[in-house]
């Protein structure tokens, strides 16, 4: 079933949202979602990945909606992380060592605006990436489950 993308982003928005600043700070949860078959290679793998991200973190720090959440975060450092966090969770051979979601968060006052924000960005940044929809549907649907650890404010 394809889904249209706004409603998807409503969804997904749980996805990438603010997922980035706790990247650096604590160990990673003990297990992962199942990639689905084949995302790893869809998203060009790690060079392509990392391209991604790139685009992704240099978009979010200027965003004006969600930009000051990454005010303390060191672009590249959190460039990496994200690679490496992405990279796994789409099935590929990276290891992921950031932050759990939850306590990286707590903290942080994000609501689903916030979130929606984030997704949106990340959207953006898979368009000009080149990534088809249906691939970025199942990173976001990767994503997504992230959310209930991420918004903090309900």
């Amino acid at each position: 079933m394809m889904i249209k993308r706004n409603t998807f982003s409503a969804l997904a928005l749980a996805a990438a949202c603010l997922w980035a600043p706790a990247a650096l700070s604590q160990p990673a949860p003990a297990t992962s979602p199942a990639a689905p078959a084949g995302l790893y290679q869809a998203l060009g793998e790690k060079p392509g990945i990392t391209r991604l991200m790139d685009d992704f973190v240099d978009r979010v720090v200027r965003d004006p909606r969600i930009g000051g959440h990454f005010k303390e975060a060191k672009p590249q450092a959190l460039k990496e992380s994200l690679t490496d966090q992405v990279c796994q969770l789409s099935g590929g051979p990276c290891k992921y060592e950031g932050a759990d979601m939850k306590s990286a968060h707590a903290d942080m006052d994000i609501h689903k605006g916030h979130f929606h924000a984030l997704v949106e960005v990340l959207q953006s940044a898979m368009d000009a990436q080149g990534i088809p929809f249906a691939q970025q549907n199942r990173l976001l649907a990767l994503l997504a489950p992230m959310h209930r650890d991420v918004i903090t404010i309900h």
